[in-house]
């Protein structure tokens, strides 16, 4: 059982503009269609665990991305669009226990997903590995993927890989020291 995260971050370490928009992940320079490693990384992973606002900005995509599970951590969302049966579901209550809800429910290998709720895990100690590609740009303002976290987490360097001659993408795993 583990929890991950697969995300992109500016240079300044910013995930979104200040407005919460990410079209600047689309000026990466792709010409081979790369997925950059999401589809090896979501092929070992049970369910999505994200916040509301990251998922209504999924909502806001022409498709539904996601071939597994979705979890939406809200607690003012009270109910979802009917076309989203099967495909997502809200959770709300402590972290822990929704945590141990989808293990016991056979959910082992979660990627969590969003600022906020990424910051929630580290502050809960519950982020076991996180895979971080930096896009060369500097936003210079925007939403942080760490914020301010009230302590210090320790992480092991596993790999770095420069991706598409552009990106670079580190793994790093929760130290066990």
């Amino acid at each position: 059982m583990a929890n991950y995260v697969f995300i992109a971050e500016s240079l300044d370490g910013f995930i979104a503009t200040a407005s919460g928009g990410i079209n600047w992940l689309n000026e990466i320079p792709n010409p081979d269609k790369s997925d950059f490693g999401y589809n090896k990384f979501i092929s070992n992973i049970d369910a999505i665990v994200m916040g509301r606002i990251s998922f209504e900005k999924v909502l806001t995509f022409d498709e539904w991305i996601y071939p597994k599970p979705v979890f939406v951590l809200s607690n003012t969302l009270e109910f979802l669009n009917e076309n989203l049966s099967g495909k997502a579901e809200i959770i709300k209550g402590d972290i822990r226990n929704i945590i141990s809800r989808l293990n016991q429910a056979g959910y082992k290998n979660l990627y969590i997903d969003g600022g906020k709720t990424i910051q929630s895990f580290l502050r809960e100690n519950l982020i076991d590995e996180m895979i971080i590609t930096r896009v060369p740009v500097l936003l210079g303002s925007g939403i942080t993927l760490f914020g301010n976290i009230d302590r210090k987490i320790n992480f092991d360097h596993i790999r770095t890989e420069v991706l598409n001659n552009h990106l670079v993408q580190s793994c790093y795993k929760k130290s066990i020291k």
